[in-house]
């Protein structure tokens, strides 16, 4: 029968007699555990956000981007050719049951002055209907109507960044004047904060105006009704792919393209297009967790080495075990002890580093990171589990002495 708490007194008296070899032996798992839990904060940080820039941008959304030209054999970009309008928008709305609601866009870069202040920002001409598109309260004041839309009234609602670059300060800017491109545009609303873009970009940094008066009074049009892009919500996630053909269907019909001709038009599907994104940084985390783990297990075959070193230096001692009376698991269990307790106390310590170093980076690099306790608990329990693998060998090692030839042992 093993004497457990003999056993014990005896593993922790080794532990205590080689401080520095013990100390030593634990670096490797205190590394170990400490980069899986760093690794894995900042995968996981990554992830929430892109996740947070997702929503940020709208759910269930489709993007309608005009074509491109094609001149001398030479195609240029998407987007080159206009053959989007506002028609083409009221007519995917009435016409596309999947389809939620709908918003053209007419945008463009316009410097805009208050006072003696001035800032370049987005102009973006578009209808009522961007708020619920993009899911963007009003943190201020009202949105324009279809009447603003009709009359092309020159009003306009505000970001945040704008806000603060044109120096209102105190005041508040419901009410006043703002010049766009030397026209006078009155604030009617301040956009609630939305921060960056999955692309980086400053979604605050945009003044919204009634899309007849971009077109009629900011940037003018090609033709009448001339939109850059339409943006669509689909009324649920599952109506997304059928969104997406209900509108190509109708398009190639409102433009008359032919069974043979592309497209003069793109649908694109941001949910998707973050999805994917999303995907790649899950992937990324599982990699960087995976990295991490590479460290436990030079850790663990760490402690392997210096136990086996360990039961070289004490045959005698055990030889001695042996011969008053202890049986081949006494033996084992002590040096499973002294494995399990170093690898346990070396997860302790990771803990606490991998803590300091995800706080560390989110502060010195600006990076977000989020640590879960499920990558605490599963990096203490797999140190525990480290302890344990590569403790089992020595400890096997040594039950199999014979107690005469231990005794003899110089």
């Amino acid at each position: 029968m093993i004497n457990v708490p003999s056993t014990i007194k005896i593993a922790f008296r080794a532990l205590r007699v080689n401080k520095m070899r013990s100390a030593l032996t634990m670096i490797g798992i205190v590394i170990g555990v400490g980069a899986v839990i760093t690794m894995l904060a900042v995968g996981t940080g990554a992830r929430k956000r892109i996740a947070d820039q997702v929503a940020s941008m709208g759910s269930n959304l489709l993007i309608v981007m005009p074509g491109s030209t094609t001149s001398g054999g030479v195609r240029a970009g998407g987007g080159s050719q206009p053959t989007l309008s506002t028609f083409d928008a009221d007519a995917i709305l009435k016409e596309c049951p999947a389809v939620g609601n709908v918003a053209p866009i007419l945008n463009g870069a316009a410097q805009v002055v208050y006072g003696s202040q001035n800032w370049s920002t987005a102009i973006t001409g578009t209808t009522p209907s961007i708020l619920d598109v993009r899911d963007w309260p009003i943190a201020a004041g009202r949105a324009f109507t279809m009447e603003d839309v009709r009359g092309a009234t020159k009003v306009c609602l505000m970001g945040q960044t704008v806000m603060d670059n044109l120096g209102f300060g105190g005041i508040s800017p419901i009410g006043q004047v703002v010049r766009i491109k030397g026209i006078p545009f009155t604030v009617i609303g301040i956009l609630d904060r939305k921060g960056q873009s999955p692309n980086g970009q400053d979604q605050d940094d945009s003044i919204y105006i009634p899309v007849t008066t971009a077109q009629k009074k900011v940037f003018g049009m090609s033709f009448p009704g001339m939109v850059r892009i339409i943006m669509v919500k689909a009324k649920g996630a599952e109506e997304l792919s059928q969104s997406e053909r209900q509108i190509t269907e109708l398009l190639r019909q409102r433009h008359h393209i032919g069974p043979k001709k592309e497209d003069d038009f793109t649908v694109r599907n941001l949910t998707q297009v973050m999805q994917a994104a999303q995907e790649s940084t899950a992937v990324m985390t599982l990699l960087l967790g995976a990295i991490a783990s590479v460290s436990l297990l030079v850790g663990g075959i760490g402690i392997m080495n210096i136990m086996l070193v360990s039961v070289t230096e004490r045959t005698r001692e055990i030889g001695i075990r042996m011969a008053i009376g202890a049986n081949t698991w006494d033996i084992r269990m002590q040096f499973i002890i002294e494995a399990v307790t170093l690898s346990l106390i070396g997860g302790i310590l990771g803990i606490a580093v991998g803590l300091g170093a995800a706080e560390a980076i989110s502060k010195i690099a600006g990076w977000p990171t989020i640590v879960s306790m499920v990558s605490i608990i599963l990096s203490f329990c797999f140190s525990g589990m480290i302890g344990i693998f590569f403790g089992f060998y020595p400890a096997y090692k040594a039950s199999l002495l014979d107690p005469i030839d231990a005794l003899r042992y110089e």
